[in-house]
């Protein structure tokens, strides 16, 4: 009779055979996205229940300041993680012979690296005193006062939100464009390009990657949208749940990337099956790796 650890290693090594895609990257993008919800999670959301409970901020001035950089930062870098997905996305339909050439496990890495030194330097001035943050009384969470440094906000937002919403529409437009050609029936007089690029629209990715977009923005579009009517007109009184509620439905969406992901990513829930499978069988950590399919060809 065989042992449970041969029994174990047969399980995944017929895991194993699940086709992949090795060579695509986006898991690297998705593991940013991942990080930044994390330290959300771990940074600004426990420092909101006691607050909460009291009603007041107690953990002084230099923690507010500190929490309001915190979510500026995560929130610029997972806009430009978006805009990074969608330019993979792109480069894997664009470019489907020669994708595996232009996003490699090196170039993505250093794009995120970029990502992040760049969105902390940019949300810096919160730190150094340039702008305010205080206690949002309604939604029980430190925020920065955009209006107390409009130019700077203005500045922000289109450092940020100008390059990562142009790139989204263009790419996924392009995207959809493609796949609908390929639908129809369009003549490609290139064969291997046709067969290539059917592949590629056929990986589920793209459509999970848009999913993941479009639930970032419809989670965000009405915090923004509220604070841009009171900064022209007047702060809505009396609107304790309003305020709470939209705050934290931005917030939420941490929750739905996990959702997202587990239902339209076979990769992530290989990955999560493999994971649940390492701590309670104790499997190598190269197996891991393997089905994933973050190792190098």
């Amino acid at each position: 009779m065989q042992s449970d650890e041969e029994i174990s290693d047969m399980d995944v090594s017929s895991s194993a055979n699940v086709k992949l895609r090795p060579s695509e990257v986006i898991n690297y993008y998705l593991l940013s996205l991942a990080v930044a919800d994390l330290l959300c999670g771990l940074l600004v959301v426990p420092l909101s229940v006691y607050p909460a409970v009291v009603n007041d901020w107690v953990y002084g001035e230099v923690i507010c300041r500190l929490i309001g950089y915190v979510e500026v930062t995560l929130w610029a870098v997972t806009v430009y993680t978006f805009m990074w997905i969608s330019v993979d996305r792109y480069l894997a339909v664009r470019k489907p012979l020669r994708y595996e050439t232009l996003q490699t496990k090196t170039r993505c890495q250093c794009w995120m690296v970029f990502t992040w030194i760049s969105a902390a330097m940019l949300c810096c001035p919160p730190l150094l005193g340039f702008t305010k943050s205080s206690f949002d009384p309604d939604a029980y969470i430190c925020m920065l006062e955009w209006g107390s440094m409009a130019a700077y906000s203005i500045t922000l937002s289109i450092l940020i939100l100008g390059p990562s919403v142009i790139t989204i529409i263009y790419t996924y437009t392009y995207i959809f464009s493609m796949l609908r050609k390929i639908r129809s029936g369009y003549p490609f007089h290139d064969k291997e390009y046709a067969t290539a690029l059917s592949e590629n629209l056929s990986n589920p990715s793209h459509l999970m990657s848009f999913t993941l977009v479009v639930t970032f923005w419809l989670s965000w579009i009405p915090y923004i949208g509220l604070k841009l009517y009171e900064y022209f007109t007047s702060p809505l009184e009396n609107q304790q749940v309003l305020h709470f509620g939209i705050v934290w439905l931005g917030f939420l969406n941490s929750f739905w990337k996990s959702v997202i992901l587990i239902t339209m990513s076979p990769q992530f829930r290989l990955a999560l099956r493999i994971f649940c499978m390492t701590i309670c069988c104790r499997y190598k950590g190269r197996l891991q790796a393997e089905l994933i399919g973050m190792d190098d060809d």
